[in-house]
């Protein structure tokens, strides 16, 4: 019986003297790398301290060099009550010999990968729910809770079912205007939120092999907003390349599913039927064509997160902002997705474009996302942003409505002072 390609990569990663696993095995597996943000690492610590007792001889985690942890959500901190979780993060970590990215040096979810821990055929296991945006380079990644990532750092291991896989075939090519963002939107509001809980995702297709490494990073970035556990797009040229240009060294093994492998459901979707996507609040799953929703007033803009922060995100928003200012009722808000991008957007003009459009940027980082700095809207205030979740209170005001939508239907809303179609300002 043929297997998928998360049934291949957990066999290799498994301590069992069969060989291969198939959906629905409960097995230990050996995880690649480990990692918590500074949202979730607090708790990873403190239950890593709460086993010291039992532990005296030996360190707290089992190999450093598979571990480490990421200061982006809260980034600079902006209390005392964070600053002393960021202290107890950079104190632990250095005790450890654990790996650390420190403010600036942007997002867990692209600055893991451009570190190259993230790799085709690992499995890599963090203490965020957007860990499986890795899986845009064929590994299987996924977010576990706290406690769960603890334990995995001090014995080396974690439990794992296996899950079973849908196959979504994405046909046909997006059209100018429409981006990875706005398909992957499209497919979450036909699938709904809880339509894939528990499984692995892979996507194949002409639309998914033309997209570059940051549009596939949009792609299963977003698989656990339809509840899946891993999203995965198998690897190829561009894959390789994109590690070749970040001076990955580390070996790595590309894994393909067999040709029969048992998919529990395929779906085939073709995207040329596919325009801008806006999901609505407070769901992700409220996706709906743009042309339900053009006029609807908005207060701020967002660019950035680990869903849409990318260098190609920066670029699209500033070919439509160029030599244009944005709205004066609007706060337009850029995040970097990490150091490395903020440069490439300056030594290109792309920065320059976007601050001399009227955007504030700011550290690379999570920035306004998870609401606890950087931008909190006001009661009433009508957001768009490019970030992967749109529920009440996500950022940092329950009294706020967010709408999730691509880069270019941000900057175009931005221009505007309301929800506005992108494709009217792309010329070319």
């Amino acid at each position: 019986m043929g297997k998928t390609i998360a049934e291949k990569i957990i066999s290799k990663h498994t301590q069992l003297k069969k060989s291969t696993v198939v959906a629905g095995d409960v097995v230990l597996v050996k995880p690649d790398f480990i990692f918590a943000q500074d949202g979730t690492a607090g708790l990873v610590i403190d239950t890593l301290l709460s086993l010291k007792s039992s532990s005296a001889r030996r360190k707290l985690i089992r190999e450093a060099s598979r571990c480490g942890f990421v200061i982006d959500h809260s980034s600079p901190s902006p209390q005392m009550s964070i600053s002393k979780i960021h202290n107890k993060i950079r104190n632990f970590a250095k005790e450890n010999d654990a790996h650390l990215f420190d403010i600036g040096n942007g997002v867990c979810h692209q600055v893991i990968p451009e570190g190259g821990f993230a790799l085709p055929g690992r499995v890599v296991i963090g203490a965020d729910s957007h860990t499986c945006t890795y899986g845009a380079l064929g590994c299987c990644a996924t977010g576990l809770g706290s406690t769960d990532v603890a334990i995995a750092m001090y014995t080396g291991y974690t439990w794992m079912k296996v899950p079973a896989t849908f196959k979504i075939v994405c046909k046909g090519k997006l059209e100018k205007g429409v981006y990875a963002k706005d398909l992957i939107l499209y497919i979450i509001g036909k699938l709904s939120a809880e339509g894939a809980n528990y499984k692995a995702v892979e996507f194949y297709g002409d639309a998914i092999s033309r997209l570059n490494m940051d549009g596939r990073f949009t792609i299963t970035n977003m698989v656990v907003e339809m509840g899946a556990k891993f999203g995965i797009i198998p690897p190829d040229k561009k894959t390789i390349a994109w590690l070749k240009e970040h001076n990955v060294s580390r070996k790595y093994e590309i894994v393909h599913a067999d040709k029969n492998a048992t998919y529990e459901r395929e779906y085939e979707f073709d995207v040329k039927k596919i325009g801008p996507q806006v999901a609505t609040p407070h769901k992700v799953d409220n996706a709906v064509p743009i042309e339900k929703v053009i006029g609807t007033p908005i207060s701020e803009a967002f660019l950035g997160t680990c869903t849409n922060g990318r260098y190609e995100d920066l670029y699209i928003a500033a070919t439509i902002l160029k030599n244009r200012r944005i709205h004066r009722d609007v706060k337009f808000i850029v995040a970097p997705a990490s150091r490395k991008i903020m440069l490439k957007a300056m030594k290109t003009g792309v920065l320059s474009t976007l601050i001399e459009s009227g955007a504030v940027v700011i550290s690379p980082g999570c920035g306004p996302c998870v609401g606890t700095h950087g931008g909190i809207p006001a009661d009433g205030e009508n957001v768009i942003s490019t970030a992967n979740r749109n529920f009440k209170g996500r950022m940092g005001n329950p009294e706020a409505n967010i709408y999730l939508a691509s880069p270019a239907t941000v900057a175009a809303s931005a221009i505007e002072g309301k929800i506005a179609d992108p494709r009217k300002y792309l010329t070319n």
